[in-house]
């Protein structure tokens, strides 16, 4: 049973391991978002938009992110957790 479970989770990318231990306050960007809902960028944005994935914050004049407990708690919400 241990040898499933590390050959299930070897695969997963960084970002899941991080988001759990990444401070509330903290945020994500595109890339992450997008893997972590498995869409596109452009999905992405249509679902901003219309309001069934958080808004981005702007941090900067070119950087846009993520915080990471509206994303958490959205994620959890859709899993049904």
């Amino acid at each position: 049973m241990h040898q499933l479970k590390s050959e299930l989770t070897k695969n997963i990318p960084p970002v899941f391991a991080d988001i759990n231990l990444m401070s509330e306050s903290g945020f994500i960007r595109l890339p992450q978002i997008k893997f972590l809902y498995a869409v596109s960028s452009a999905t992405i944005w249509r679902c901003v938009k219309n309001g069934t994935i958080p808004a981005p914050v702007k941090l900067s004049e070119r950087c846009t992110a993520w915080n990471v407990g509206l994303i958490k708690a959205d994620l959890i919400a859709k899993a049904g957790i």
